[in-house]
């Protein structure tokens, strides 16, 4: 691995949101782990890039299983000798449409615990070994449902648990503020994924975009911040 080739984790990555973001961050020169639940996914999803001679290798990652998550974020260190990005993508939503007064907490539960805890415990794993560089940038994806200004009716864990990782972004940045990481958290818009329910207003090429540049911010670059097509976003 070139020393000045940077390493990058990439949570959910095997279709979607992520594999663009996965594809955009190999095209900066920076070599991939691309993720999955399955190993197989995830070697599937790296050989595409490989295919186009970009460089990246497939790993499994279940984000709301503690042991793999450790596992995983280990296996690069040992194997890379560093792990300088990560963008927290993996996340589901089950609850479209559901009232917080007659909610169904086995979904609730499902969600904080995939949503929440798994950005969260990413983050913990992978904060280690940025550490051993002095180099970090963590990008958390969020979404426009989980801000102030457009919180509403509907789908509740699924906003909860994106308001918690916007609270968890500005807590990380103020804390890792003097070790070189940068920690923001951008939402996608509606992107026409399987989660859009045919209401989509991007590609996920188009949305990535401001994932890799979040990924890719120099020293001097912002933290603890919330964008949208590169944009502030209000939280």
């Amino acid at each position: 691995m070139s020393e000045a080739k940077r390493v990058a984790v990439v949570t959910g990555s095997n279709r979607g949101l992520g594999k663009a973001i996965a594809r955009g961050l190999a095209e900066t020169g920076a070599h991939v782990i691309v993720t999955a639940r399955t190993e197989e996914a995830a070697h599937r999803a790296a050989d595409e890039l490989l295919a186009d001679g970009l460089s990246a290798s497939g790993h499994q990652l279940d984000i709301a299983d503690p042991a793999s998550v450790a596992r995983a974020m280990a296996d690069v260190g040992y194997q890379y000798g560093q792990l300088d990005i990560l963008v927290n993508n993996a996340g589901i939503a089950i609850d479209r449409g559901q009232a917080a007064a007659s909610a169904d907490m086995e979904k609730v539960r499902a969600t904080l615990e995939t949503n929440i805890m798994g950005t969260w415990r990413c983050c913990t794993a992978a904060i280690p070994e940025m550490k051993k560089n002095g180099y970090g940038r963590i990008v958390n994806v969020t979404s426009h449902m989980g801000t102030f200004g457009e919180m509403g009716t509907g789908s509740v864990s699924y906003r909860v648990s994106k308001a918690g990782i916007n609270t968890l972004t500005c807590i990380l940045a103020a804390e890792l503020k003097d070790d070189g990481i940068l920690v923001n958290a951008a939402s996608p818009g509606k992107v026409d994924t399987r989660l859009a329910y045919g209401k989509a207003n991007s590609t996920p090429d188009e949305a990535a975009d401001t994932f890799v540049w979040l990924a890719t911010l120099p020293p001097d670059g912002p933290t603890g911040g919330l964008y949208f097509r590169r944009r502030p976003l209000a939280w």
